[in-house]
C-alpha cells in the first residue's frame, strides 16, 4: 500500500505538470486535457485511499486516543478497523462510536474517482467526435451551392 500511495504521489505530480504545459501552449486538445485530468484525479482518489488506510493499518494516534471511560460513564467495550469505508472506532459499553478516519475522506475518495470516471467518458465522447469532425468537413465549401 505505502509503494502505491508513492506511486500515486508521483503520478498526480507528473499529471499536474503536464496539464500545466498543456495550458500554456494553447489550444489543447480537449480529449488530451480531459485525459489527463481523469488520471488525475483518479490517482488522487488513490492517494488519499491509499493515505487513509495506511493510518487505519497502523494505527496512527489510534487506540491512543480511545478514552476509557467516555463522557456518560460507559466503559471501552471495544476497537473497530473498516478498510472501506476507512474508519477507526472506539466502541462503548452503551453503543456509542468515536471514529477517528472520518467519513469524508470516504466521500472525498468516491467523489475524485467519480469524477475520474466522467472525464474518462469525455476524453473518449471528445476523441471519437473528434476523428469524425475532420471527414465531415473535407468537402469542399461550395460544392453543391449554385449561384
Amino acid at each position: 500500500m505505502s509503494l502505491l500511495l508513492l506511486i500515486s504521489v508521483v503520478t498526480v505530480s507528473a499529471c499536474v505538470f503536464v496539464a500545466v504545459l498543456m495550458l500554456k501552449n494553447p489550444p489543447p486538445p480537449l480529449s488530451g486535457l480531459s485525459a489527463v485530468l481523469a488520471v488525475l484525479c483518479g490517482f488522487s482518489a488513490t492517494a488519499v485511499y491509499c493515505y487513509g488506510w495506511l493510518s487505519v493499518a497502523m494505527g496512527g494516534p489510534f487506540p491512543e486516543l480511545c478514552e476509557d471511560v467516555n463522557s456518560s460513564g460507559a466503559r471501552l467495550a471495544g476497537l473497530k478497523q473498516e478498510y472501506w469505508p476507512l474508519r477507526n472506532a472506539c466502541i462503548y459499553s452503551d453503543g456509542s462510536t468515536v471514529e477517528y478516519v472520518s467519513m469524508s475522506v470516504s466521500l472525498f475518495v468516491g467523489i475524485l474517482a467519480g469524477l475520474a470516471v466522467m472525464l474518462v467518458g469525455a476524453a473518449v465522447f471528445l476523441r471519437r467526435r473528434a476523428r469524425k469532425l475532420p471527414e465531415a468537413t473535407s468537402r469542399p465549401p461550395n460544392s453543391g451551392a449554385a449561384h
